[in-house]
């Protein structure tokens, strides 16, 4: 399976364990349905599943209850885990297929499409996707022309986190520029600290800077265009790249522990060192998830004792919105396809995405969502980021690539990023050797 990039924090940010395999929501009340009428779902029963666990779970309970309440159905929520593709063709071949699964990457979408186990969304769904979404999300739910995917949750992974206790002492200021990020990142280090901590034990987050670096320097249509892996990993663009974040990852003096010690260093240590009680770092860069973790494990406050600036801009580029999320889809193996499909219709509403929203340790790429009803300031501030960048988002472009390139531990991106941050001297040999892993994936 794909690695979903968010998912590799699920133990880190929720702090517990998982709820069980089923959470039942009932009718509470009567209202409007999704589709205008009253509890006209009322005795029938819609199974979701979906790799959330903990707090994400019971924050998404909290949105099945809602629906529940609009239309009398009856909503049974099982975990997934991490294995989304391996669990529910499972289910399919067991003749006991959800309803409606939640898919947290545009590579298992396309893979549910093509071996035909998904119902295209309905045109109501459409028509209210084309009201509450930049088109770029309907198109990342849609594979061969037909929609299948209406994007749900979303994270935002141009996010760069800081300590302003350390940028106070040094002097130093948020940076709208790579160049100026490498001249904070100096004056940091000349004041003791380190800059940044760079989480390089798994590969993931090596992909995301890499990502970030690319859509800004090299544009969204050539990032399209590496993501199908239509232009080689050899093309100048991305030697380039490679270069520029071979900059950061080269200089012992920005990465805290050098390239060896960032190889030993896991995503939620990456946080710690930057925002633990003993500060090892300054900045670390990752995605908005960055923030509950901040909250739920170091207990510190957001806003406060950590802040974030959008990642910077590369060359004169726009300053890149990279990000993630997950997509409500219908199987066709389901047994109530039409409560399904309003399921998915309500999902596509404000009203929806604003249940989470209140909840906290969420985002959505529904642009209609209040920015009030978001669950601090901080989120309201990604939130507000991630929709005004409209269709300059760009998804995650390991989570489109196959798993064997894009999404495996000690194989293809993950590795060879890794032996780049090990000794990022050779950034035109590196891109050979992506070459050459991305073409065995690829099948071509």
């Amino acid at each position: 399976m794909r690695r979903p990039a968010v998912r590799h924090t699920r133990a880190a940010l929720s702090g517990a364990a998982a709820l069980g395999l089923a959470l039942t929501a009932t009718a509470c009340g009567g209202g409007a349905s999704a589709g205008g009428g009253k509890q006209e779902l009322s005795g029938q029963t819609v199974t979701v599943a979906g790799v959330w666990t903990g707090v994400e779970q019971q924050n998404f309970k909290k949105v099945l209850d809602a629906f529940s309440e609009k239309t009398g159905a009856k909503v049974v929520f099982s975990s997934t885990g991490d294995n989304v593709s391996t669990v529910v063709g499972s289910q399919i071949e067991g003749g006991n297929a959800p309803d409606v699964v939640m898919v947290p990457q545009v590579g298992v979408l396309q893979q549910f499409a093509r071996k035909g186990w998904l119902a295209p969304l309905t045109a109501d769904i459409g028509a209210e996707a084309k009201r509450n979404f930049a088109q770029i999300w309907k198109d990342y739910g849609t594979v061969d022309k037909t929609y299948y995917g209406l994007y749900f949750k979303a994270s935002h992974k141009s996010t760069v986190w800081y300590s302003p206790e350390a940028f106070s002492q040094a002097g130093a200021e948020p940076a709208t520029t790579y160049q100026q990020l490498l001249k904070t990142g100096h004056t940091l280090s000349d004041s003791g600290v380190p800059a940044f901590s760079v989480a390089g034990e798994a590969g993931w987050p090596l992909t995301d800077w890499f990502e970030n670096i690319y859509l800004s320097q090299a544009g969204g249509e050539n990032y399209d265009k590496l993501a199908a892996h239509k232009i080689p990993w050899t093309d100048r663009t991305v030697v380039k790249a490679l270069g520029t974040l071979g900059k950061l990852f080269g200089d012992k003096s920005l990465v805290a522990g050098g390239g060896s010690g960032a190889l030993r260093t896991d995503f939620p240590e990456s946080v710690q060192q930057v925002f633990g009680p003993e500060q090892k770092a300054a900045m670390v860069y990752e995605g908005d998830f960055v923030g509950a973790l901040v909250t739920d494990e170091l207990h510190k406050q957001v806003g406060k004792d950590a802040k974030f600036f959008p990642f910077p801009s590369v060359d004169g580029g726009k300053a890149p919105v990279v990000s993630g999320g997950d997509a409500a889809v219908v199987l066709k193996a389901g047994k109530n396809r039409k409560a399904a499909m309003d399921l998915v219709k309500f999902l596509a509403t404000p009203e929806a995405s604003s249940v989470w929203a209140k909840a906290g340790g969420y985002l959505s790429p529904n642009k209609k969502v209040p920015a009030a009803d978001y669950h601090d300031a901080v989120t309201r501030r990604i939130a507000t980021s991630l929709t005004a960048a409209g269709n300059s988002v760009r998804f995650d472009m390991s989570d489109q690539a196959p798993a064997a390139f894009g999404g495996t531990q000690g194989a293809g991106e993950w590795k060879l990023l890794q032996d780049f941050l090990r000794d990022p001297s050779d950034p035109e040999a590196t891109a050979h050797k992506l070459e050459a892993a991305a073409a065995k994936a690829y099948g071509k």
